[in-house]
């Protein structure tokens, strides 16, 4: 507050020498007559402050002297018509100085677009690694566990002074959950409570975890006011900081919490940016830590803001050759999709627990549904790989995958939401879950981005993998995951049988006497609903080097 009030006085000082004139002259006579000058700068000194402290205060924008430009065009030009004969021409090269200077700032986008796409270039390859299938995605939607945390609503105490906050995937030890403060739910209730009493956290791969909350009160929250509210706290204690996107709520494996935000630096004047490091706050005590990108706490998984991968993104994808081409020729332009969760990205996690924002480009063209390519950027340090897809297959975006659920389940009036791009097997696919009217998550919906034909879905995303695995080899995708994966032929004794419904059709799993696991669907061998323990087996296979490996043919000779 001291810092923003000595800002303020400064700039009042100097607002009022240059709005109020060394010497009134008098109309008639062209005589110079006395006022008290010492008065009028004083009351325009006071005006001015007050009016910048308030400006400041409320919007919470950077002291940058930069930020300026706006008042010094209108005091300068308040100077300027004011002025009288002898500062006049003095007030008129500071007015054309401001002028100019606005100009600068004002036409930094038409000419940054260059900096703007070197600050963000991506490191370019063909195609993800292929998806572990003994993994789980987090892909339980946010819009499903935002309505479940509602429903459970009832655990907060004080329920009517509060409301729920925005999500927050992360992983929490071994775990992938969202988090979701309960924030206040107007000023009065803000006046009432203090503080906030806590957070839901809910898993984001299990669908039938239930939400959980968790009590610890927390003082500097978003929905506080004054100077209780996180941003306007982290704004008096760093004045100069470049800040951009939403605070949002990280907790560490102990379950306590933090609220972070991302700051850099602009690209040139006063526009772009350039992500450089996190602002974290306690909100329990307001304790505030600043750290550039490379000193992260290991327990922050979105270090870099959704809102900031978005607009590098934007600027990958519009600016390849500059401002103008953005504009009017669009050679070699790609939009980033609006169909992410936060931001327009997608938050994913690799095998290792590391967070990526995923977002697919699409080309500008009205009606195209083809993917241009897509982009994985990490949520700690902020770089990302551009990755173009099979050059020799055009693959569907995620609007044109959202388009095939919708017709699949038109009858239904479901949606779906989330779509992200695995490589499951070998084949670049999207994964989707598929929620209907009311938000409540109904199916996972799995399509092959290259060949739309092949689809399936599942209660479960493992569920709709197995079922994708037995699609893909009935299309002849060779469901190897790698280039090493060979065909290959046994003969085994069944010691073990496993049978399980999963969608139309049953998938039997058996294990054999030499030790392997095999599995197999009804839908591409109907008779395996027969195969029992001792059964003699003449398998066909695919060598992948999975716990399950896949059949792809059978005969059992114990039953001829």
């Amino acid at each position: 507050m001291i810092n923003l009030l000595i800002f303020s006085i400064i700039t009042g000082i100097v607002s009022s020498l240059i709005i109020v004139p060394f010497v009134l002259n008098k109309k008639e006579t062209k005589e110079p007559v006395s006022f008290n000058k010492v008065a009028a700068v004083a009351s325009t000194a006071v005006v001015s402050t007050i009016l910048v402290f308030a400006f400041y205060y409320l919007t919470n924008m950077d002291r940058n002297w930069t930020s300026l430009w706006g008042p010094l065009l209108v005091v300068t030009l308040l100077g300027a018509v004011v002025a009288g004969s002898k500062d006049r021409k003095f007030k008129i090269v500071l007015l054309l100085g401001a002028i100019a200077f606005g100009a600068y700032i004002l036409s930094a986008p038409l000419f940054n677009a260059d900096q703007k796409y070197k600050a963000v270039e991506m490191d370019q390859q063909v195609e993800i690694k292929a998806f572990d299938e003994t993994k789980t995605p987090a892909s339980v939607p946010p819009k499903f566990a935002r309505n479940k945390m509602k429903k459970a609503f009832g655990q907060v105490p004080n329920t009517s002074y509060y409301e729920l906050g925005n999500l927050q995937i992360q992983k929490v030890g071994d775990d992938f959950v969202y988090i979701a403060p309960v924030e206040f739910s107007g000023l009065f209730k803000w006046w009432a409570g203090k503080t906030t009493p806590g957070y839901f956290t809910m898993s984001a791969t299990d669908s039938a975890d239930n939400p959980k909350f968790v009590k610890v009160e927390m003082t500097y929250t978003p929905s506080s006011f004054f100077h209780k509210q996180v941003e306007r706290h982290m704004r008096m204690e760093m004045p100069n900081l470049i800040f951009y996107g939403d605070v949002q709520l990280e907790i560490d494996n102990e379950g306590v919490p933090y609220y972070i935000r991302s700051y850099g630096n602009f690209i040139t004047a006063r526009n772009g940016f350039d992500v450089q490091g996190i602002v974290v706050v306690d909100p329990a005590t307001g304790e505030m830590a600043k750290y550039a990108l490379a000193d992260v706490p290991a327990f922050i998984d979105g270090a870099v803001s959704p809102e900031a991968v978005s607009l590098q993104n934007s600027y990958f994808g519009n600016y390849v050759h500059g401002f103008w081409n953005s504009v009017f020729g669009k050679k070699d332009v790609k939009l980033p999709s609006d169909e992410g969760t936060e931001a327009n990205v997608s938050p994913i996690f690799d095998e290792n627990g590391h967070m990526f924002y995923f977002t697919d480009f699409t080309s500008p063209k009205e009606g195209v549904d083809s993917m241009l390519g897509y982009a994985l950027t990490d949520g700690r340090t902020g770089e990302a790989t551009y990755y173009t897809g099979n050059l020799e297959e055009s693959y569907m975006d995620s609007q044109g995958a959202l388009q095939i659920i919708e017709k699949k389940f038109i009858e239904k009036k479901w949606s779906g939401e989330m779509p992200v791009l695995y490589n499951f097997y070998g084949e670049a696919s999207w994964l989707t879950p598929v929620l209907d009217s009311n938000g409540f998550l109904q199916n996972y919906f799995i399509v092959s981005a290259a060949n739309p034909e092949i689809s399936v879905y599942g209660n479960t995303p493992n569920e709709a993998l197995k079922l994708y695995k037995t699609a893909l080899q009935r299309g002849g995708s060779t469901v190897d995951g790698s280039s090493g994966a060979e065909e290959a032929q046994t003969s085994v004794t069944v010691v073990r049988v496993f049978k399980e419904r999963v969608g139309d059709f049953t998938l039997v799993s058996f294990l054999a006497a030499d030790g392997r696991n095999f599995s197999v669907s009804s839908e591409m061998v109907p008779l395996a609903i027969y195969i029992q323990e001792g059964d003699q087996l003449a398998i066909t296979y695919i060598e992948t080097g999975e716990l399950f490996l896949p059949v792809k043919a059978l005969t059992n000779n114990s039953m001829k």
